[in-house]
């Protein structure tokens, strides 16, 4: 008899905060945001309640409206291995780009990171969407978006040699022969491809977990075929149940296609919750959040996700829809596609459009009690529309504290989440397999 169907339920930390305004709001402490004490105690009580993962995100470059909002970006390896010191069990997810990183360093940066926690790394792999980048690695111009998938397949097949590089058992440490390691164990990956040589081998023996675990979060058909190959988590952005399980069957649908097991890719879309002892309670704190966005701020990040400037504008006017360029290259974007979608089916103002997007950039913000919440988890967990979430607190941290204490042990009750670790690997966590070296399986095969 299989065990129950459990959530997968991972911390995603925003410095201060996901809503847009959250470092203004009175219960907020905007002078801990690059304190690494702040972050190591909410990863200690993200493990108390045994949460699967932390996750950073991050981008090689700074946000155009750093004015309004605490929106600057601290290093997520680095800063994961400060909490990996504190923490025992949570997993611990940092994003890297494909773009703008080497395979070789990336590999042992995050080598290095499983192996000082003890088998607990992630990674969150993104190609950058931002086109400032370029122009901080020297770049005339950013890649365009088919460009920077095929670099981005083309990095992650050769990070996974690397990785494969030391067979799990290479390491001998026979001190009476004074045999330390088995060099017919380690191997060249002689790699030659259109973005990248690398001979190899990677110079660290292979981590606890073979290989960290691989997030993506891209929802665009690029995006789509890329995780259905490679993710082993799907980060994901939807407003409706309807959406999500369109989006789950399909993922689904195409890892099979590519051989894989289907439950061995996680869709885990991002909730964003107000919680309050009622629902009118949980409504004017959101509300008391959405009163202090800064325009500008909101408009800047509108004009990033639709590549429409409104700055001009009545904010109290209704959104200009005959400028949704739907057929441009800005239109094949997945949040481009989200927030259009917000636009056909609620007709909002500019002003309800921003407030709606403030409090997770099109991720679902939903205000209600502790049970409202733990019902619309429990909802799309059982209706196949996610295997967990990413839970993206409003404010830090007091966000996080009440769905710990309120939201968590409802989800218990129900059966629906653990109360204690299983295992001791972020691997373990999701239920995946830890994988074999590539260079193994023709040895075991020929012996």
């Amino acid at each position: 008899m299989s065990a129950k169907r459990q959530l997968t339920l991972n911390l995603f930390i925003y410095p201060g905060g996901h809503h847009e305004a959250a470092w203004r709001h009175p219960n907020s402490s905007p002078d801990d945001l690059l304190d690494i004490a702040f972050y190591q105690d909410l990863a200690k009580r993200a493990e108390e309640a045994t949460f699967d993962s932390l996750f950073f995100a991050d981008g090689p470059v700074l946000a155009d409206n750093i004015r309004y909002a605490s929106r600057f970006r601290v290093e997520p390896i680095t800063w994961l291995a400060a909490i990996a010191g504190v923490t025992r069990s949570i997993g611990l997810i940092a994003t890297a780009s494909t773009t703008y990183f080497e395979p070789y360093n990336l590999a042992r940066l995050f080598a290095s990171l499983d192996h000082l926690s003890r088998g607990r790394a992630g990674w969150n792999i993104v190609t950058t969407s931002a086109g400032q980048a370029a122009q901080n690695f020297g770049l005339s111009e950013h890649p365009a978006h088919t460009e920077r998938y095929e670099r981005g397949r083309e990095f992650v097949e050769l990070i996974t040699k690397l990785w494969d590089s030391w067979e799990d058992d290479a390491v001998a440490a026979d001190q009476a022969s004074g045999l330390f390691a088995d060099t017919s164990k380690i191997h060249f990956v002689d790699h030659i491809g259109r973005h990248f040589r690398v001979k190899g081998p990677l110079n660290i023996p292979r981590s606890p977990q073979g290989r960290p675990v691989y997030v993506q979060a891209g929802s665009s058909e690029d995006g789509r075929l890329f995780a259905a190959q490679y993710a082993e988590a799907i980060f994901t952005a939807h407003q409706t149940i309807e959406s999500a399980r369109n989006f789950y069957a399909d993922i689904k649908k195409r890892a099979a296609a590519f051989g894989r097991h289907p439950d061995h890719v996680k869709i885990l879309p991002g909730i964003s919750p107000f919680i309050g002892s009622t629902e009118a309670e949980a409504r004017r704190l959101e509300e008391e959040f959405d009163a202090l966005i800064q325009p500008d701020y909101s408009l800047t990040q509108l004009n990033r996700m639709l590549g429409i400037d409104l700055s001009s504008f009545d904010l109290d006017g209704p959104f200009p829809r005959h400028l949704l360029d739907r057929d441009g290259a800005i239109g094949v974007a997945s949040r481009f596609q989200l927030v259009a979608d917000i636009i056909d089916r609620e007709n909002p103002t500019i002003r309800q459009l921003i407030q709606r997007l403030a409090g997770g950039r099109g991720h679902y913000v939903k205000a209600g009690t502790p049970e409202q919440i733990a019902d619309e988890i429990q909802l799309w967990f059982e209706n196949g529309a996610a295997d967990g979430f990413n839970v993206m607190p409003p404010w830090l941290p007091g966000g996080f504290d009440v769905f710990a204490c309120e939201v968590v042990p409802l989800l218990r009750k129900r059966g629906l989440f653990r109360d204690h670790y299983e295992g001791t690997t972020l691997r373990d966590h999701y239920g995946l397999p830890r994988p074999e070296s590539l260079f193994a399986t023709p040895v075991r095969a020929s012996a």
